[in-house]
C-alpha cells in the first residue's frame, strides 16, 4: 500500500497537510487517519483539547470546537474563528533592501512613456464615466473592431472598452466618489494605456469636467472626451468617438519597446480560488519572484485586506517605520467597522470553493495569502486606487474580491500581474497582463488554457526558490510582450470593476 504524503510545515503545528487523499486507517506522521481526509485538507497530529489554538504555519488558524482526537479530519466541522490577540511588532522583522547600483540588473522590453513610466502593453482605452455610456462606448470598441481600422497600427495591442455600473445615484463628496475618481483617472494614467477616450452621458453625477479640472488634466493626443447628450445622441456619438481614435492612433502606434531595467516594473499580486496548496507552493513562490524584483528595484503590491486579517501580524513586524505598521493596522480596523456597518463578518471569507479546497477560516487563509509578499521590508501602505510611488514591498487596501482589488492595483499604476488559484479562478486583465499560477498539478493540467505556470511541482520536491526564478522569468517575459494564456482567451474587458464603497441612490 502506497503511504499518503503528508506535510507537517512547523514543529510546532498540531495539524499536519494531506498532499494526498488519506484513507480512513492509513498512517500519516505517526497517526493513523480515523476518516477520510481529503487532498489539500487537514489531520490532527495530536489531541487537542476542545478551546485549543490549532495551529499551522506555527500560527493560530481557529480553535476547537470540541475536542478532537489523533488522525482526526479538521475542518469546519470542529474548528472554528475566534478573536484573539495579535502582537505587532512593529518594524520588528524588517529587512531594507539597498537598491543602489544593482549590477546586471535584469531587463525587459517595455514602452517608456512621457511621464517617465513603463508600460508592458500599449492600449488605447475607452472608459466610461458612467453606466449609462457603456453601450456607447461598446459599440464605438466593435466599429473599431469591424472596420479593420487597427490592421494599419501594429504597435497598437488593442483598443478596449471599460466600462462599470455606477458614477451616478451616488453623493457627489465623500469617500465613496473620491475612491471612484482615483479609479477612473488611474487607468487613464496607467502606463499600458498609450491614450484615452473617456466617454460620458453628460447629467451623471461623476462630471468629466471635474475631473478633469480637479486632476489639472488637459486634453490632448493622449486624452479626449465627450458625452453623448452634448454630441447629440447615441449614433453620433459613436461617429464622434471613431473620427477620435483615428486621430490619436497614429500617436500610439509611434511606441516602441526598449530595453529598460527591471526596477520598471509594478507587479500586482492576487491570489483567488484558493484551496489547501496556495500558502504552500503557489503563494510562497510567488513571495520568492517578488524577493527577487524586490532586490532588482522594483515594486510589489499585496492587496486584499480581508484576505491578511488574522495574519496582519506579520506584515506589521515587518514595516519600514511604526507609522507605515500603524497605517496597516489602521485599515483592518476600518475594515472591522465597515463590515458591521453592512452586517458582514470578516470570516464570511473563505467561500465554499476555499473550504472544499482545505481552507477552513479566513485565519488559514490569510496565512497562505500574506506568503505572496515575499520576505522584505513593507515600505508602504496605501488606499483603493491610490498612485504607488515607493519602491519595494508595499500594501494597497483592496476587498478580497479579485476583480474588484485588482481594478485597485491597476488604478494604482500596475503594469503586470500574477494571480495564484488553486481551484482555477477564470481570470484576465486588460490593459495590464496577468500570469496564473496553478498551485496544484490537477488544476494546471485540467485547465491548462488558463494556466500560465504549474506550482504543483513544489509538492514533487521543487524548491520554492527554483520555482521563484521561474515565475521571475516569466514575469519578464509577459513584461516584453509574451502574450498570457488569459490574453490569449480574450480576457481583460469585463473585469473592469470599480470598488463601490458608499450608498447607491
Amino acid at each position: 500500500m502506497t503511504i499518503p504524503r503528508t506535510l507537517r510545515l512547523n514543529t510546532s503545528d498540531n495539524v499536519i497537510v494531506a498532499v494526498d487523499e488519506i484513507p480512513a486507517g492509513a498512517p500519516a506522521e505517526g497517526v493513523n487517519a480515523r476518516e477520510r481526509v481529503p487532498k489539500g485538507h487537514k489531520i490532527a497530529a495530536t489531541a487537542i483539547a476542545e478551546g485549543e489554538p490549532i495551529r499551522k504555519f506555527a500560527q493560530i488558524i481557529g480553535f476547537a470546537s470540541r475536542p478532537i482526537l489523533p488522525g482526526e479530519w479538521v475542518h469546519e466541522h470542529n474548528c472554528v474563528m475566534r478573536a484573539f490577540a495579535r502582537d505587532y511588532r512593529f518594524g520588528e522583522d524588517a529587512r531594507p533592501e539597498t537598491i543602489a547600483a544593482i549590477p546586471d540588473q535584469p531587463t525587459f522590453q517595455g514602452f517608456r512613456r512621457a511621464s517617465g513610466r513603463v508600460g508592458t502593453r500599449n492600449y488605447l482605452a475607452i472608459l466610461t464615466s458612467v453606466n449609462c455610456s457603456a453601450t456607447t462606448a461598446r459599440l464605438i470598441a466593435r466599429e473599431v473592431e469591424r472596420s479593420g481600422l487597427l490592421d494599419d497600427y501594429p504597435n497598437v495591442d488593442g483598443v478596449i472598452p471599460l466600462v462599470h455600473g455606477t458614477g451616478c445615484g451616488m453623493a457627489s463628496e465623500g469617500e465613496g466618489f473620491e475612491t471612484f475618481m482615483r479609479t477612473e483617472w488611474g487607468y487613464a494614467a496607467n502606463p499600458n494605456v498609450g491614450a484615452t477616450l473617456m466617454v460620458g452621458l453628460g447629467c451623471e453625477v461623476f462630471q468629466i469636467g471635474r475631473m478633469k479640472e480637479e486632476r489639472g488634466i488637459v486634453e490632448g493626443e493622449a486624452f479626449q472626451s465627450l458625452t453623448i447628450q452634448a454630441t447629440g445622441g447615441t449614433r453620433k456619438t459613436v461617429e464622434a468617438g471613431l473620427d477620435r481614435i483615428r486621430a490619436m492612433l497614429p500617436r500610439l502606434d509611434r511606441a516602441r519597446r526598449e530595453a529598460v531595467p527591471a526596477s520598471e516594473l509594478v507587479l500586482a499580486l492576487q491570489c483567488g480560488g484558493s484551496d489547501g496548496y496556495s500558502g504552500i507552493t503557489a503563494n510562497p513562490a510567488l513571495g520568492a519572484a517578488v524577493d527577487i524584483l524586490v532586490r532588482n528595484g522594483g515594486t510589489a503590491i499585496l492587496s486584499e485586506t480581508p484576505e491578511i486579517y488574522g495574519a496582519e501580524h506579520l506584515l506589521t513586524r515587518r514595516a519600514a517605520t511604526p507609522e507605515i505598521g500603524r497605517a496597516l493596522v489602521d485599515r483592518i480596523l476600518w475594515w472591522e467597522d465597515y463590515c458591521a456597518r453592512n452586517g458582514g463578518e470578516m470570516n464570511n471569507n473563505p467561500s465554499p470553493g476555499n473550504k472544499a479546497g482545505g481552507l477552513t477560516t479566513i485565519l488559514e487563509k490569510s496565512l497562505g495569502a500574506a506568503a505572496k509578499g515575499g520576505t522584505t521590508s513593507l515600505n508602504a501602505v496605501y488606499k483603493y486606487a491610490e498612485p504607488v510611488t515607493a519602491k519595494g514591498f508595499v500594501f494597497m487596501d483592496t476587498p478580497g474580491y479579485d476583480p474588484v482589488s485588482a481594478t485597485g492595483q491597476v488604478a494604482g499604476g500596475a503594469n503586470i500581474l500574477a494571480f495564484t488559484t488553486g481551484r482555477g479562478s477564470a481570470y484576465g486583465c486588460k490593459p495590464t497582463p496577468s500570469i496564473k499560477l496553478a498551485t496544484n498539478s490537477d488544476v494546471y493540467r485540467r485547465m491548462i488554457d488558463d494556466m500560465d505556470i504549474n506550482c504543483g511541482d513544489v509538492l514533487d520536491g521543487v524548491s520554492i526558490e527554483d520555482k521563484g526564478r521561474e515565475i521571475f522569468a516569466k514575469i519578464l517575459a509577459v513584461a516584453s510582450g509574451e502574450r498570457t494564456k488569459s490574453e490569449a482567451l480574450g480576457y481583460g474587458e469585463a473585469e473592469f470593476t470599480p470598488w463601490q464603497i458608499g450608498a447607491t441612490m
